[in-house]
Order: structure tokens, then C-alpha cells, then sequence
């Protein structure tokens, strides 16, 4: 059983945290490098876009790997890697061409692998609620970045609407816009991803609120 620990010593634990800065800081804060971050939302708001945007950015920090489930190493995935300028991070991103989950997990599993990984999407995992709490547990560790189809204005699915919940930094995309719901929150607690677009769609009423 752990020791459980004073107020003093809570307070004083050393935290490892992504250092953001600028529009990622005051969207996100600097959150920690570890646990589970859940994004979602509908199709052509922009999701795919903020992904790959936040991936180059974990990139200047740490090694990140990307399972894309759904597109895999198709054309359509090669050119939005490129339009999105990944090609600049070198061997710091690699992507994993619809790795089922329990080889990701072997993968992590191994010595000097990587410390964040993100998985498009939820859906195509095909875990329930539970196999989620073991792979989360299994790699405490590491940060695990799920995007998630969305059924209005929640994920699509039970159990994803569960890892939602429990995710330590939640965010919501619509209108190009990233919606910080989680424990990390800036000053503003939202991204734009793409500024036309998101004019067009909020106009004079652009979302200042949290979600």
C-alpha cells in the first residue's frame, strides 16, 4: 500500500509539465505530461486540424506516436501531414498504420519508447469502459490522447462518454475552435485553429464562455 502523503509534501512533489506558451498556454495552461486528454467533436469543425497542430507542438517537447485507426498511411493522411508542416519535426512523430490496441500497449510497454501517443479515434479501439481503466493503468506513465467521434455535443458511445469524464484534460471542437473542459485551463481556455473559419462560423458571437 502507498504511504499517503501531508499537504506539505503533495504541494511540494515535483510535477513534469509541458512548458506552453502563447495561444497553447492560454487555451491549455501548462498541463502535466502524463494521463489521459480527450478530444471530440463533429465532422468539419476542424478536429483533424487541431489534432495536428497539437501534435506538432507535443513534438518540440517529446517523441509523440500517432495510431491513426481510421486513415491509417493513406494519401488523404500523408497530405494533411504535410499541409500541416510535420514534415519539419523528423523522427520525433511516427505513425503507426492501424495498430490494434494490444500491440500498442506492447509497444509502450517497451524500454525507451514513447511518452505520448495519440490514438484517432476512441471508436476504433473497440474497448469497453473497462479495458480502458487497464490500458490507462497499465501505462500511468505516459500522457494517451484519445479523439473521439461526437453525437451532438458528446461523444459518440457509452464508454466514450465514460473515458470522457474521466480524462484529465477534455476538450471540445467546434466552429475551428478547441474548448478547454478539463483540469487545465489558461487564461482564455480556447484555441482557434483556423481564424477565417472560425470567424465565419461564430461571427459576432464568438464563444467566450467554458463549456
Amino acid at each position: 500500500m502507498a504511504r499517503a502523503l501531508t499537504v506539505r509534501e503533495v504541494l511540494s512533489k515535483k510535477r513534469h509539465v509541458f512548458p506552453f506558451e502563447g495561444k497553447w498556454a492560454e487555451a491549455f495552461g501548462q498541463p502535466e505530461r502524463t494521463g489521459v486528454w480527450f478530444i471530440w467533436g463533429d465532422s468539419g469543425n476542424g478536429k483533424t486540424s487541431f489534432v495536428l497542430q497539437l501534435i506538432a507542438e507535443l513534438c518540440r517537447w517529446d517523441r509523440v506516436a500517432f495510431d491513426s485507426m481510421e486513415e491509417g498511411t493513406s494519401l488523404s493522411m500523408r497530405d494533411k501531414l504535410v499541409r500541416h508542416g510535420l514534415l519539419n519535426v523528423g523522427n520525433r512523430l511516427h505513425l503507426l498504420d492501424t495498430e490494434p490496441m494490444h500491440d500498442l500497449s506492447n509497444r509502450l510497454a517497451r524500454r525507451k519508447s514513447y511518452n505520448v501517443v495519440v490514438v484517432d479515434s476512441f471508436q476504433y479501439t473497440q474497448m469497453s469502459y473497462g479495458e480502458y481503466l487497464r490500458f490507462k493503468e497499465n501505462h500511468r506513465d505516459k500522457l494517451i490522447i484519445f479523439l473521439s467521434h461526437a453525437d451532438g455535443s458528446r461523444p459518440r458511445g457509452s464508454a466514450a462518454v465514460k473515458v470522457m469524464y474521466d480524462a484529465t484534460l477534455k476538450i471540445w471542437v467546434e466552429g475551428y475552435k478547441a474548448f478547454s473542459k478539463g483540469r487545465f485551463i489558461g487564461s482564455t481556455g480556447q484555441y482557434t485553429i483556423w481564424e477565417e473559419g472560425a470567424a465565419r462560423y461564430w461571427g459576432d458571437n464568438v464563444r467566450t464562455e467554458r463549456l
